[in-house]
């Protein structure tokens, strides 16, 4: 029998994920406690005598607007690299991206969606 790529990746990959899966739930411990089962950073009350602090939102949307604009930068690197061939058209509609890029990144600093002052972050939370 032939053994090529696609039989490893159709065939044996699904039956060792299975197995594993398997051996996990056969094998593992199993023994919940209040604290495990209960919802981590959902936005309601810590637990008393945890150290888990309420979740701020602000971290969030920062990861969130971070990711966004390291993807489209992203999308500036096929840009170099073919610049040659892409000629003056390939270059404006660069340019044209990034004018919106750097627009819509000020709009959100004007915002308040990206405080540049974490001192500003932290007054506003505790208030």
């Amino acid at each position: 029998m032939n053994i090529t790529p696609l039989f490893i990746l159709f065939i044996i990959v699904p039956i060792l994920a299975v197995a594993l899966l398997a051996l996990n739930v056969l094998l593992a411990v199993h023994n919940p406690d209040e604290a495990k089962v209960s919802a981590y950073e959902c936005g309601l009350n810590p637990i008393l005598g945890q150290t888990r602090s309420t979740f701020q939102v602000h971290f969030f949307v920062v990861a969130l607007l971070f990711l966004i604009f390291d993807l489209e930068i992203l999308l500036l690197f096929p840009i170099g690299v073919t610049l040659y061939q892409v000629s003056s058209f390939g270059f404006s509609i660069a340019i044209v991206f990034f004018i919106v890029l750097t627009i819509g990144f000020v709009l959100e600093i004007g915002s308040g969606a990206i405080s540049l002052n974490n001192l500003e972050v932290l007054k506003k939370s505790k208030e």
